[in-house]
């Protein structure tokens, strides 16, 4: 399967530390050496990097190292191909205009019937399902809101709803990004972890690199970092939750819907004993995380 990352932050921030760890991961740790890409949106800019070949040992990857770029949105992928060859059109992350905006998608994971998808605004240029995927839900939220909704909890919950439905057809763990809010929905894995002061040291797991954040930053700075799996061995990341969808902006984590909740000990000890139908407790009585959403954001 492939492998993302993604950065929210409320000041202008390099991604280099984290990149530096999880290009490792595309044909060094990691057996993702078919293709990467890398997306900023810098100054209501947008940026774009794509390499049909392994990070470990793209040139065009240690530019980006050697040129930091500063941003507040990142969205970043690395693939092991399973559908499509191995090209530049396949390669992520994929990007579409709505509103006036360029939407960044990222995809990790595998869809089965994936062409039944209906797409009736977007096309896919490239013969993946992550792109037919993204063509789909960019197309959903345009068909639901042809101008941006005055409340950010309707496009959420929406968004939400449309990311179960893929879940449904296979592993779907998204990024996706306006410019403005960062998305992160979790089928199978992702883990996030959210920086402020007071700062502190991190060293990454795929790559002998260690950082003091406090030499970086000011006390007002606040990072998230968004990714498969943890890329520092010595910070606490928090894992999301199956059917989770989170929505970070500048930085801050401002919204948390769905999310299958784990069986208790009692609950897996009644699964075992053929007491409990184990789907059934985890689904049908909707053991799910309680939604939370911030309000007053604009969309």
């Amino acid at each position: 399967m492939c492998e993302l990352l993604g950065m929210s932050a409320n000041v202008p921030t390099d991604i280099c530390f984290s990149f530096a760890g999880f290009l490792q991961r595309g044909g060094g740790t990691g057996p993702h050496r078919d293709g990467w890409g890398i997306a900023f949106y810098e100054e209501g800019g947008y940026r774009e990097f794509r390499d049909p070949h392994p990070s470990v040992d793209s040139p065009i990857a240690r530019m980006i190292l050697d040129y930091p770029i500063k941003s507040q949105m990142v969205i970043s992928h690395i693939r092991q191909a399973n559908v499509g060859q191995v090209t530049l059109a396949n390669t992520h992350p994929f990007t579409r205009e709505l509103w006036g905006r360029q939407w960044c998608y990222a995809h990790n994971g595998q869809l089965a019937d994936w062409q039944t998808l209906p797409l009736p605004y977007y096309r896919p240029v490239g013969s993946t399902d992550s792109e037919h995927a993204a063509c789909f839900l960019l197309g959903e939220i345009r068909r639901a809101f042809p101008e941006p909704p005055s409340r950010c909890e309707d496009l959420w919950r929406h968004l939400h709803a449309q990311c179960e439905r893929l879940r449904g057809l296979g592993v779907f763990n998204l990024l996706l990004s306006d410019g403005v809010h960062l998305y992160a929905y979790c089928s199978t894995k992702l883990a996030h972890i959210t920086r402020r002061a007071p700062f502190g040291q991190a060293s990454l797991t795929d790559f002998e690199m260690s950082v003091d954040f406090q030499q970086h930053t000011t006390d007002a700075d606040v990072v998230s970092v968004i990714a498969t799996d943890p890329l520092t061995d010595n910070e606490q990341w928090q894992r999301l939750l199956p059917g989770q969808l989170v929505v970070f902006r500048e930085g801050e984590l401002v919204a948390s819907l769905g999310g299958e909740l784990p069986l208790s000990q009692e609950e897996q000890g009644q699964a075992e004993s053929g007491a409990v139908d184990r789907t059934a407790t985890a689904t049908a009585t909707a053991r799910r995380k309680p939604d939370w959403l911030a309000s007053d954001l604009s969309c």
